[in-house]
Parts: C-alpha cells; sequence; structure tokens
C-alpha cells in the first residue's frame, strides 16, 4: 500500500482519475447535448472548462465546434484529458478559487466542480471570478451540489463497482448538513497481476442553491436555478445554474 499517497489530499489522483474516466462517463454524456444547445449563440467561440477532469466533456465541446480552454486542479486528471481531447486550444491547471480565470464566451463545468472547494465562501468567490471571466453576453452553465444532496443521502449505503483490472469500494458520511464526504478505496492490478490500494477522501461541501441568482446578479449575470441542463435526469440535490452576461 502507498502510505504517502494515504495521507495526500490531492484529489484524484493517478489510479482514481484512470477509474473515473474509464466507468463514470456517464455524467458527462447526459449532460453534453444539454449544455451544447445552451452553448449554441457562441458556437465557435472561446468556452473555459472549469473542472474539465479526464476530458470527457471537453471531446463533446471540441467536437462540436468551441474553442475550449480545459482545466482542472488535478495533473492526473489533465494528463487523460491531454490524450483524450488534446485537440482543445487548450488544456491548463487551474485551481479555484486563486487562479485567475481566462476570459471567455462560455464558461461550463459538470460534475459539481465547485463543490470541492473548502467553503461556500470559496465557492462563492469562484462564482463571482466565473461573472468576471465572461465576456458580455457570455453564458454561463455549471452544476451544484444543494444542501438537498446531503440531507438526502444520510443513509446511504457503502457501494463497489469492479472491472477487469480495477476496482473501487466508496462510503459516504454526511458530517453535517453542510458536508457530504465519500471515502473511496480504489485497487488497481498492476502489469505483474499483483493489485495496489490508493485511498482518497473526497469532501464535498453543500451550497443552498436558492442563493446563487442574487449573488451572480449582482455582478452581471441573469441567472436560474434548473433541474437540468436539458432533458437529462440529475440526481437528487444536483442543480444545474444557467445564465448570461449582461451584453
Amino acid at each position: 500500500m502507498r502510505q504517502d499517497a494515504r495521507m495526500d489530499r490531492t484529489y484524484y489522483r493517478d489510479d482514481l482519475a484512470r477509474i473515473h474516466h474509464l466507468g463514470f462517463g456517464f455524467h458527462a454524456e447526459a449532460t453534453a447535448p444539454g449544455v451544447l444547445a445552451l452553448l449554441e449563440s457562441v458556437r465557435g467561440r472561446v468556452v473555459v472548462e472549469v473542472g474539465c477532469g479526464s476530458g470527457l466533456l471537453t471531446r463533446y465541446l471540441v467536437d462540436a465546434g468551441h474553442r475550449v480552454i480545459a482545466t482542472d486542479a488535478s495533473p492526473a486528471m489533465l494528463e487523460l484529458a491531454g490524450a483524450y481531447a488534446g485537440d482543445a486550444d487548450e488544456i491548463r491547471r487551474l485551481a479555484l478559487p486563486e487562479d485567475p480565470i481566462p476570459e471567455a464566451d462560455a464558461i461550463v463545468g459538470v460534475g459539481h466542480v465547485l463543490n470541492y472547494l473548502d467553503t461556500v465562501a470559496d465557492v462563492e468567490r469562484s462564482l463571482v471570478a466565473i461573472t468576471e471571466a465572461l465576456r458580455p453576453g457570455g453564458v454561463l452553465a455549471v452544476d451544484l451540489c444543494d444542501l438537498e444532496w446531503a440531507s438526502t443521502r444520510t443513509d446511504q449505503r457503502p457501494v463497489g463497482w469492479v472491472d477487469d483490472d480495477w476496482a473501487l469500494v466508496t462510503r459516504f458520511s454526511v458530517p453535517s448538513p453542510d458536508r457530504y464526504v465519500r471515502q473511496m478505496a480504489t485497487f488497481t492490478r498492476n502489469g505483474d497481476g499483483t493489485w495496489r490500494r490508493d485511498d482518497e477522501r473526497h469532501d464535498n461541501v453543500m451550497v443552498d442553491v436558492s442563493t446563487v441568482p442574487a449573488l451572480l446578479a449582482d455582478h452581471g449575470v441573469e441567472a436560474e436555478v434548473r433541474d437540468a441542463f436539458g432533458d437529462e435526469s440529475l440526481p437528487v440535490g444536483l442543480k444545474a445554474i444557467v445564465g448570461r452576461k449582461a451584453g
């Protein structure tokens, strides 16, 4: 077991990043049609993707003709994105809320990226930074976990997934109404047939999404909370924040 990795708080290290790419592309697949429809008015212009992960949504954005700057805080995810969607205009590391967001005609993010930040204040700072990076008429489309996400999962049972060369076991907890925790053990087959284990703890801060439109309005973006980006069905407690900057 890699004891040094077990102490590392970096989200989505090598093994979990690969497992997520191979086994959990369904969210990007489900949300892509709705996101692309929202971006139709800025087709061919600059789209910044926050939390691009391994490039699953990036691939759809590039194929639709957008000039994509794909960003993520995880070096392992960025390496996968470079292989999977390397024809994006740029793939770069960006860690919110500190790093500046490139100016763009649209900013998107799926997979409750902002909920990975440490505090609600950090989420709000990042949302304000997004509004400031949007050009006039620019489109915002991100998803956020509401407080409802945690409140409806207080008794969630552990779950596991198994494939030929990887396995993932996840336990869940809700230590407070505004926190949702995943404790994940990954198992990956080595080239010699042995297995290695890594452990990651993902702490998500929950947000009262009903407050987000007013925050964005104060910074020139008219937005609304939706149950989905398009016709997809999002999990209970996951909401789409869709808006446009005054032009």
